[in-house]
């Protein structure tokens, strides 16, 4: 059993010393000095956090990131100076195509696109035999996967995903399911990319995927950034279709844009910075929703940078916080009695054997959450129902506690999805409404679900919702 779980001039330059910059990046500079003069792909650490003296892309040359196991932004930290004359890379991948019978294509159909570095996957597209409905992009934006279909000449053929959210919502998939909400502030604090479309309903044939969000990326540097080629991390389009209408499947949503946050006493230059959301693939019947722009925004002491960005910039002329930290968590921590992998994948997270009983003892783990709060889980699987199960109250303390479920659990694949809502001090409130438009915060939501990035909620005292990952937000714990 599967489980898958205002500008300073540049006269005001010229009075500031060299070696005596007003902004700190914060660079251990344990990395050294970046100097990429091929194409070159830099594999993240687990923090994400790159610690360099200058950092340097030659023009003609792009520079790529692999991710980590968590899918963690790329933080770039130089203590000099940042020039960048060829590409930054972090660019979500296009659902696949789909087709009919005979175009060679139906092997791959169906697979989403992926996200850039710290950006989040489209949903799969649906497939002819079983659960025909589009999946649901990923990301706290994530569009809706195509649920309605329809039967030119009575041919049954599918509707297409929801676009992706971010700085706006998405736009609607074709059967009028609703667009990925808009997510994050303005602030980019903290930084979280581009979420994925939904994914194209079945006809007869596959539905195509979404597409993947655009990646984030955080530029901070004692010095100047400066910027003549381009800085990209824009969401890749939904899948489209092929054929003729009849049978096909729907196309998938496109990806929303992801997020560009760059720190300096100076930023220069006019290259192209760009998160721009995406559409989708031609197709053969029925449209897809499309994705939202990103977010982009540059703090600098001295802008002489004159240039737009697509989507326009946040600017202030105070650089201000590079971290934020103190979230609290929520995982899935055993099923069955098999140990969760701390990053799981979505893929064979946890086997259990054939003849496994039910009911199964789910296990969760918390830090930061006050004990006495439930945990609910929600067990979904490939076909069928939904299970929901409430676990009894979490024991142990605030920085450490635990609690747990029985459920029964059908057999083949699902996903365990896991989530607590609990209120917060008033104290704790007021530090939050940064994240919240400046409005109070009186309750979080932890979700967890095998496969996918935790989510934290803000509910604010009049009912608004605002959802980040689980990396940085403080005022929480203790």
């Amino acid at each position: 059993m599967k489980l898958t779980l205002s500008i300073a001039t540049a006269a005001a330059l010229a009075g500031i010393a060299p070696g005596a910059w007003a902004f700190d990046s914060g660079s251990t500079g344990a990395d050294g000095a970046f100097n990429a003069t091929v194409n070159t792909q830099v594999p993240l650490p687990p923090s994400g956090v790159l610690n360099y003296t200058t950092f340097n892309v030659a023009a003609g040359v792009t520079v790529t990131f692999g991710k980590n196991a968590t899918n963690t932004p790329v933080v770039i930290l130089a203590s000099g100076d940042v020039t960048i004359a060829g590409t930054i890379d972090l660019n979500g991948t296009g659902g696949t195509a789909t087709g009919t019978a005979g175009d060679g294509q139906l092997g791959d159909d169906g697979q989403p696109g992926i996200g850039g570095p710290g950006g989040f996957d489209g949903g799969r597209g649906g497939q002819p035999a079983g659960n025909t409905r589009g999946g649901n992009g990923l990301g706290p934006g994530g569009g809706g996967g195509g649920l309605g279909s329809g039967a030119p000449n009575g041919q049954l053929s599918g509707y297409g995903g929801a676009g992706a959210g971010f700085s706006s919502a998405g736009g609607a998939g074709t059967d009028g399911n609703n667009g990925g909400a808009s997510y994050g502030s303005d602030t980019l604090l903290p930084l979280v990319g581009g979420s994925g479309g939904g994914g194209g309903r079945a006809g007869i044939y596959a539905g195509a995927g979404g597409g993947g969000g655009g990646g984030a990326i955080l530029i901070a540097s004692s010095g100047t950034v400066n910027v003549t080629g381009t800085i990209r991390a824009n969401a890749g389009a939904g899948g489209g279709t092929a054929g003729s209408p009849y049978g096909c499947g729907g196309p998938g949503g496109g990806g929303s844009g992801g997020a560009i946050r760059i720190l300096a006493t100076r930023v220069a230059g006019n290259g192209t910075i760009q998160a721009n959301g995406a559409g989708y693939q031609t197709t053969c019947w029925q449209g897809a929703g499309n994705g939202a722009p990103g977010r982009i925004r540059i703090e600098a002491e001295i802008m002489n940078r004159t240039a737009a960005t697509s989507p326009a910039f946040f600017f202030s002329d105070t650089p201000t916080t590079v971290f934020v930290a103190g979230l609290p968590t929520l995982r899935i921590a055993r099923v069955g009695g098999f140990d969760v992998p701390e990053a799981p994948v979505g893929e064979v997270d946890v086997t259990l054997p054939v003849d496994f009983p039910n009911p199964v003892t789910v296990e969760f783990a918390t830090t930061g959450v006050p004990v006495g709060n439930t945990v609910a889980l929600k067990v979904v699987p490939a076909q069928g129902n939904a299970v929901n199960a409430i676990s009894g109250a979490l024991a142990g303390t605030t920085d450490s506690a635990a609690a747990s479920v029985q459920v029964n659990i059908p057999g083949g694949p699902s996903v365990l999805q896991a989530s607590t809502t609990y209120n917060i001090v008033v104290a704790q409130g007021e530090a939050l409404s940064r994240y919240a438009q400046g409005e109070r915060v009186e309750k979080v939501r932890l979700e967890a679900a095998l496969g996918a990035v935790p989510m934290v909620t803000l509910i604010t005292v009049s009912g608004r919702e605002f959802t980040l990952p689980a990396t940085s937000v403080p005022g929480f714990g203790g």
